[in-house]
C-alpha cells in the first residue's frame, strides 16, 4: 500500500528516474524491471520503452507542425509551448531511463532534477492553457504568452532546486523522507490536471454547440488514468508475465503519449481558423446561410460577365503585343 510521502512502495513497483536517489542511501531498486541490451558496447535499459520515447518525439514534432500551420487558431502559440515542454520531458526521460546517463554519474541528480522540474512545468503550462479559451487575456498577445512562459520557468526553477536540495540533503530536505517532492509529483500535478479537465468541460458546455470535444477529454483522461494504474499497480505483474522483456513503464509511456495526443485532438476540434488566411492542409467546411434572390443572382452574373470581358480584352491585347514583337524581329532579321 502506497503511503503519503513515501517512494518505497512506488519504486519497488516501477523504476522511476528519481528512485536511485531517494528512499535509502543506495536508492530503491524495483522488484522486476525490463531486461537490458548491449548496443555498440553501450548497455541500454528499457529498450522497448526507448522505442516508444522515440515514437513520442516524432509524434510530438508532427503535432507541433500541425498546430503551427493553423495560423489563426485560438491559443495556437500558447498550446505549442505545452508540446515543447512535453518533448523536453520525453527526451530527458529517454536519456535517464535508458541508462545513456548512468545512475552512478555525477550529473545524474541534476538531469533528474531537471526532469522532475519539467514534468511539473508541463502540467502547469497545461493548466494555464485551460484558461486561454475563456479569453481572460487575448491569446497570442505578450501578456498571454509571457505570463505562461515566465510562470512555467518559475515553476521549473523552484522544483529543480527542491529536487536538488532533496537529493543532496540540503536546506532541511532529506532524500530518505522526500515528502515535498512526493507532494509535487503526485498532488500538485494531479490537481493541475484535474483543474484543466474541469475548465475544459465548462468551456465546452457553456460556449460550444458541439459536444463531441467532451469525448476527446474523456478519452484523454481514460488514457492517462489507465497508464498510471498500469504503472503503479500492475508493473511487476506485467514484467513477470512478459519474462522481463517489458514492464509497466512501457505501457505507461504509451498511455501518456495517447493522452497528450488527445489533448491535441481536443484543441484541434474546438479551434477554428479564418478561411482567408488558412495555409494548412485541412479543408474547411463551407456552409450556405441563405439562398440568393433573383436580383442578386442577376447582379452577380453581370459582374462575372464584366470580369470575363475584361479578362479576354487583356489576354487578346497581350497576344497581339507579342505578335507585333515577333513581326518586328522577323523584319529586322530579313533586313540583315
Amino acid at each position: 500500500m502506497v503511503q503519503f510521502g513515501d517512494f518505497n512502495r512506488i519504486c519497488e513497483t516501477v523504476a522511476l528516474t528519481i528512485c536511485p536517489l531517494v528512499g535509502s542511501p543506495d536508492g530503491i531498486e524495483p522488484d522486476c524491471y525490463s531486461r537490458n541490451v548491449e548496443v555498440a558496447g553501450t548497455l541500454l535499459f528499457q529498450p522497448a520503452t526507448l522505442i516508444i520515447h522515440v515514437i513520442a518525439l516524432v509524434m510530438t514534432s508532427i503535432m507541433i507542425y500541425h498546430i503551427k500551420s493553423k495560423y489563426t487558431a485560438v491559443g495556437r502559440k500558447e498550446m505549442v509551448m505545452f508540446f515543447y515542454l512535453y518533448m523536453m520531458v520525453t527526451f530527458l526521460e529517454l536519456l535517464l531511463v535508458s541508462g545513456i546517463i548512468p545512475t552512478a554519474s555525477t550529473v545524474y541528480p541534476y538531469f533528474t532534477a531537471a526532469h522532475v522540474g519539467l514534468i511539473t512545468a508541463t502540467f502547469w503550462c497545461l493548466l494555464l492553457n485551460g484558461f486561454v479559451g475563456f479569453q481572460l487575456a487575448e491569446d497570442g498577445t505578450p501578456l498571454s504568452l509571457w505570463s505562461i512562459r515566465i510562470s512555467s520557468f518559475v515553476v521549473f526553477t523552484a522544483i529543480f532546486f527542491l529536487a536538488i536540495a532533496t537529493f543532496k540533503n540540503m536546506a532541511g530536505f532529506n532524500p530518505l523522507k522526500p515528502v515535498a517532492l512526493w507532494i509535487v509529483l503526485f498532488v500538485f500535478n494531479g490537481v493541475a490536471l484535474a483543474f484543466y479537465v474541469v475548465l475544459q468541460v465548462i468551456l465546452v458546455l457553456n460556449t460550444l454547440d458541439d459536444r463531441w470535444p467532451l469525448g476527446d477529454i474523456m478519452f484523454g483522461v481514460a488514457f492517462y488514468v489507465t497508464g498510471q494504474v498500469i504503472l503503479y499497480v500492475f508493473s511487476v505483474r506485467i514484467c513477470d508475465a512478459a519474462k522481463h522483456y517489458i514492464d509497466g513503464l512501457f505501457f505507461g509511456t504509451i498511455c501518456s503519449l495517447l493522452a497528450v495526443m488527445m489533448v491535441y485532438k481536443y484543441w484541434d476540434s474546438i479551434t477554428k481558423e479564418d478561411l482567408e488566411f488558412s495555409v494548412g492542409s485541412k479543408q474547411n467546411v463551407w456552409e450556405v446561410k441563405e439562398l440568393l434572390g433573383e436580383d442578386e443572382l442577376a447582379y452577380n452574373a453581370n459582374n462575372q460577365s464584366g470580369f470575363l470581358g475584361v479578362w479576354w480584352i487583356l489576354t487578346l491585347g497581350l497576344i497581339s503585343h507579342q505578335l507585333e514583337k515577333m513581326m518586328v524581329m522577323v523584319i529586322f532579321h530579313d533586313d540583315e
